[in-house]
């Protein structure tokens, strides 16, 4: 597989996600918005609150993923997109899911979250965050999706912004702090091709028929 080092591609790549997601996780129910990629110290992305997007035929919603974690594990990739959904989800059926300016989700948020595939953690004043699960690690792997092998920064991540100007607590737990992972990654001694997986598994790079080794 062809690593993502170009940001026509990984945007590309974050659109074929979301599509997927859409299709898997809402039913197809969820409009089509525009997916940015745009720089945003300390947060992992952010979703408009209106249809901000003017286009001939019709207006779209903006999601955008932080050019500093794009590089992040694909279930972090994925948790983010997710989220926003929820979000989107929300905007779209009139539901309140967040209050103090955008910063705290509620019950409500949980509840729609949990609903299509994410993981929830009280996390204080932010209210319900979303946490990387199982299920995403392994919903990318049958997917064959691998990490975006671009990012602006290393700054580490504080909560995302939900809504556009508001903040919006995410994949993070506490800002600041790094949650520890349930995954281990692998990659190819030759050509530095990696994957993720649950546990310990032996598995060979499809291009140099290496054994990949933990990192």
């Amino acid at each position: 597989m062809k690593q993502t080092t170009k940001m026509s591609r990984a945007v590309s790549q974050l659109e074929h996600i979301y599509n997927s997601l859409n299709e898997d996780f809402f039913g197809y129910e969820l409009p089509t918005p525009i997916i940015t990629v745009q720089s945003k110290p300390g947060t992992y992305g952010h979703s408009s609150t209106a249809k901000v997007w003017k286009r001939p035929e019709d207006n779209a919603y903006e999601i955008n993923i932080a050019a500093e974690v794009l590089s992040y594990p694909i279930e972090e990739t994925i948790d983010t997109m997710l989220h926003e959904m929820v979000h989107l989800y929300c905007r779209e059926h009139g539901i309140k899911e967040v209050s103090r300016g955008g910063m705290y989700h509620n019950k409500k948020f949980k509840e729609i979250a949990e609903a299509h595939g994410l993981t929830c953690v009280q996390t204080g004043k932010y209210g319900w965050n979303t946490t990387p699960g199982d299920n995403l690690l392994e919903y990318a792997l049958s997917k064959g999706w691998s990490e975006i092998k671009i990012n602006r920064g290393t700054l580490p991540p504080f909560p995302h912004i939900g809504a556009t100007g508001t903040v919006s607590a995410g994949a993070a737990t506490i800002p600041g702090e790094k949650r520890p992972s349930s995954t281990r990654k692998l990659i190819c001694p030759c050509c530095g091709q990696s994957v993720r997986a649950t546990k310990k598994v032996n598995i060979l790079c499809g291009d140099c028929m290496q054994t990949m080794v933990e990192a």
